[in-house]
């Protein structure tokens, strides 16, 4: 009896392992895909941005339309905001965009960082310039320093909607540096660009996708800052 008992114990045994044998394996899921990656290069050398399609879908799509279409290509970095007594360790921002109305696509909706989760409080990150919320074009900004004043306001978005970042410098950000204290005119600039004009514009002289690297582990990204006069 007990050797019948063990004998059917081993078979079911057996049988089990031959159907786990069989089971077919769960599908891999399916790889992240990465993100898009764009190279500006400038007469004062290139940097390398990453961009985030998964938090500011507009914003980006716009920003690659430019991309892929040549359309930033003679466009030029043109202004440098920072305290006047800027040194490395300060904040501020370098402004670039295409000028050329022929050049310009229609305007984009705003993607408030209360929406994106991204924030302008850290180096390189990217972000669009505008007048009122929807009027962004081909004006884009890239920090340095803590700007995160930019952001919207989770408190009052309406007094404060902040600027739409979008992305994030990987490569080069010491050709920002350089371009921030570059002379500027004190006399040219309306508003809040005012003396904030390069006397000397930087121009981009290709702008270009390169190889993309898979999107980080979930963390607070960063953005830039934009266009329009400051807060």
């Amino acid at each position: 009896m007990l050797r019948r008992t063990l004998l059917g114990l081993s078979a079911a045994l057996a049988l089990s392992a031959t159907a786990q044998a069989q089971t077919p394996p769960a599908p891999a899921a399916p790889a992240a895909k990465p993100n898009p990656r764009v190279k500006v290069e400038t007469t004062e050398g290139a940097f390398v941005v990453e961009l985030y399609p998964d938090k500011a879908p507009i914003t980006v799509a716009n920003y690659l339309k430019y991309v892929d279409r040549g359309l930033f290509v003679g466009a030029t970095c043109f202004r440098a905001s920072k305290p006047k007594d800027y040194n490395k360790d300060d904040y501020g921002l370098v402004q670039c965009g295409q000028k050329d109305p022929a050049k310009k696509l229609p305007p984009i909706p705003h993607e408030s960082t209360i929406k994106t989760g991204l924030t302008h409080g850290k180096d390189g990150v990217i972000s669009m310039g505008r007048f009122a919320p929807g009027t962004a074009q081909a004006d884009w900004s890239i920090m340095l320093g803590d700007m995160s004043y930019l952001d919207a306001d989770p408190k009052n978005p309406t007094a404060n909607p902040g600027f739409a970042a979008f992305g994030q410098v990987v490569e080069g950000l010491e050709v920002i540096r350089k371009i921030i204290v570059m002379p500027t005119d004190p006399n040219k600039g309306e508003g809040a660009m005012k003396g904030e004009i390069l006397i000397t514009p930087v121009r981009i002289t290709k702008v270009s996708r390169v190889a993309a690297s898979p999107p980080a582990a979930p963390s607070a990204a960063t953005v830039p800052a934009a266009t329009a006069p400051k807060p």
